[in-house]
């Protein structure tokens, strides 16, 4: 796209959670004009907590503290509230980014309640680069078709939930469903429930259900590496570890620091005493940061079991031959599929739930970069500065003042990602969009001309 002229490029966002907002807000920092179609009716994304269930809507639980301090997770030009914990229930969260949408007036901005139908191409869009954009307005069932300059896609790719097809679930007895449908847990007392996964959902579930519940299992077939948030003295872990020294140490001696960390981590809990140290090492997968989880084990409320064979009418067979009877819930903690329902395979290509990205944001096969994904990351590390720097960037590459490389360059730069990925990280889903903070964000404030000269 050539640079911008008098008239100011008109851009669609989809989606008003997290990095939905830092699109209007960077959108608008760069002189452009931003409509953002939100399908339910207030701001938030997954950080909108509700008690429906099946809504459409992922949420978090009601009772979820996100796992980043809150001076890492802030936007740049918009602290925390001084009086706002280190890490945040999920409803403060929610509140500062209605702070934020206030502060920088993008609820005008907003349409909610407004579905986006579909994103293609316009006919001359290898020249112009420009989208029509059919929404459809959920309270009077209305379409509406509209021409854009450019799209920001801010929904991320936590979006159908993944179920497994595990033998005999379909003839289990007891009550199934997926972590995004659990909300609270009224209802599980005195009951025997599992839970299978090992990742952050799963482990926030085992244990809050532990205290009500009869018995907790935790299957999973790998194991898994439980980090804290809390660090030495109280301060947060991840303050202490996002550091240019410790990300150096990490890089230069990567297996004695990781050897390091991880007898570290096994000071406070032996992960092999309690079955769950895996076979990978410390940083080939991300962590499970739980500072409760450990405790709900040792006192045998939340029992470790290896991976599901199969499930009888009323109960599971372990891969280990173990069994456990009488089980009344089954909890899949078993993470999402990536979905763009309004994107043709023209327009995005999945591979195998992969989304393969130049720098996890612009698709390296369009014929103009006037398409990106906002927040379509896996992220190690404080998730609202990374998706920040992605808008940051893309608006500077609509707005013409940045160019992409031509698509072998972008192509090229994918694979080396994937081929550098894929020798330090167990095979994932998410090879593509796994990225490390400090790494990330220089790299795109090394694009965006905002990288530090001290």
């Amino acid at each position: 796209m050539t640079a911008m002229t008098s008239e100011r490029l008109r851009v669609a966002v989809v989606g008003a959670g997290a990095s939905g907002l830092t699109a209007v807000k960077c959108c608008l920092d760069e002189g452009l004009s931003p409509t953002c179609f939100e399908r339910s009716a207030n701001l938030g994304g997954l950080w909108r907590y509700t008690d429906e269930v099946g809504s459409g809507q992922t949420c978090v639980m009601k009772s979820t503290v996100i796992n980043s301090s809150k001076e890492l997770l802030s936007f740049s030009d918009f602290p925390m509230p001084a009086h706002f914990p280190n890490f945040m229930h999920n409803s403060q969260v929610l509140e500062y980014f209605n702070l934020y949408a206030d502060r920088f007036d993008l609820k005008r901005h907003i349409q909610f309640q407004t579905e986006v139908c579909s994103v293609t191409k316009t006919d001359d869009h290898c020249t112009t680069g420009r989208w029509v954009v059919t929404t459809r307005a959920l309270d009077t069932n209305e379409k509406q078709t509209a021409i854009f300059d450019a799209v920001m896609i801010g929904v991320g790719h936590q979006a159908i939930p993944h179920l497994p097809d595990f033998e005999g679930l379909k003839d289990f007895q007891g009550k199934v469903l997926h972590t995004n449908d659990y909300k609270k847990p009224d209802g599980y007392e005195d009951k025997k429930v599992l839970i299978v996964g090992a990742g952050n959902s799963a482990g926030d579930c085992a244990v809050e259900l532990s205290r009500v519940a009869k018995q907790v299992y935790m299957s999973t077939r790998r194991g898994c590496w439980i980090g804290s948030r809390v660090g030495k003295q109280g301060y947060p872990m991840d303050l202490q570890k996002t550091t240019r020294f410790v990300s150096l140490l990490s890089k230069t001696f990567k297996q004695l620091y990781e050897r390091w960390m991880e007898s570290e981590i096994n000071q406070r809990f032996d992960h092999k005493l309690f079955r769950l140290q895996p076979a990978h090492s410390l940083f080939s997968y991300p962590l499970l940061l739980n500072d409760d989880l450990p405790n709900r084990i040792v006192t045998g409320t939340v029992k470790v079991k290896d991976g599901v064979k199969r499930f009888t009418r009323a109960g599971v067979e372990f891969v280990d031959g173990t069994r456990e009877e009488d089980v009344d819930v089954v909890i899949l903690a078993t993470g999402f599929r990536t979905s763009f329902p309004f994107l043709s395979g023209e327009v995005l290509k999945k591979e195998k739930n992969k989304v393969r990205l130049y720098k996890v944001v612009f698709p390296p096969d369009l014929e103009r970069g006037t398409l990106a994904l906002i927040g379509c990351l896996q992220p190690a590390g404080a998730f609202l500065p990374m998706v920040e720097m992605q808008s940051r960037w893309a608006t500077r590459v609509f707005k013409g003042l940045l160019k992409l490389p031509d698509a072998s360059r972008m192509w090229e730069d994918v694979n080396c990602q994937d081929a550098v990925n894929a020798s330090n990280l167990i095979p994932s889903q998410h090879y593509s969009s796994l990225v490390k903070y400090l790494p990330y964000m220089d790299e795109l404030a090394k694009l965006i001309g905002c990288y530090p000269d001290f």
